[in-house]
């Protein structure tokens, strides 16, 4: 694995891995976006080294990198817009509808908080979330990672205006190793208003603490006060616990099948 990327090369040789191994080290983050333009579906990857992105469309035979920018840490797809956030508090804007893709950056974040990750996520009423995982409790030497606060930047559709917010009235976070997600609690009546359910997001806790404390639970906005999630403790910690959201329409589908079957 080399240490290139878009925006320095690395004067390191490469490292070299066995191949079950190389696909920890290279492999962060994978999300799968609907392409609303083709009607099927893009494949997105955080990868190593240094974070960067590369993305694949339905057909394609292989992936397509984008340089230059790097220590990427969530995306979202809207529109044939790529938006990706890095460990600046920068969102960078990648055009994939065209046949040459092209990037700017449309906002930095006018504060950078000591986090541990950073979020991007579409709001149902049309703002955009920049949302700070923030870690105060922690201790490596014991294996030890709490999550304690979140901090949302609230984002217009214009781009324009950011406002800090602690309230997201009747909705809820979903954070974590996975798509972003910010839902309504009036349509998901078991989910707790204002809050943030998350899961672990660690590169360390990934690729090396695989059997330690999973930081997984439920934080209130407003008083950042904290519950547990899943008790007792995960009995299996590798991979790390991720959120799933079923589509139902297809699992009724399966389920007649099998039934017919």
């Amino acid at each position: 694995m080399s240490g290139h990327s878009g925006s320095h090369n690395s004067y390191n040789p490469p490292f070299i891995f066995a191949l079950a191994e190389l696909r920890d080290r290279l492999q962060w983050k994978a999300f799968v976006f609907p392409d609303t333009s083709t009607g099927s579906y893009i494949v997105v990857l955080i990868h190593n080294p240094q974070a960067q992105l590369s993305f694949a469309k339905a057909g394609d035979d292989k992936w397509t990198w984008l340089p230059p920018h790097y220590l990427h840490e969530d995306c979202m797809y809207k529109d044939g817009i790529l938006y990706a956030v890095n460990t600046k508090g920068e969102i960078h804007a990648f055009d994939l509808s065209g046949p040459v893709v092209t990037v700017k950056t449309i906002i930095t974040a006018p504060e950078h908080y000591d986090c541990d990750s950073r979020y991007i996520v579409q709001a149902p009423w049309g703002s955009l979330l920049l949302v700070f995982r923030i870690v105060h409790d922690h201790d490596l030497e014991y294996e030890y990672w709490k999550t304690t606060e979140t901090k949302i930047c609230e984002i217009d559709a214009l781009w324009n205006k950011i406002e800090l917010t602690n309230c997201l009235r009747d909705h809820v976070l979903f954070l974590g190793h996975n798509l972003s997600l910010c839902l309504s609690a009036d349509e998901y009546p078991a989910l707790k208003a204002n809050c943030s359910y998350f899961t672990d997001d660690n590169f360390l806790w990934t690729v090396g603490y695989k059997n330690n404390h999973r930081d997984v639970g439920i934080l209130k906005l407003n008083d950042k006060s904290r519950e547990e999630f899943v008790s007792p403790q995960l009995w299996s910690n590798c991979p790390a616990p991720m959120w799933i959201t079923p589509d139902l329409r297809k699992i009724n589908a399966m389920g007649s099948m099998s039934q017919q079957l």
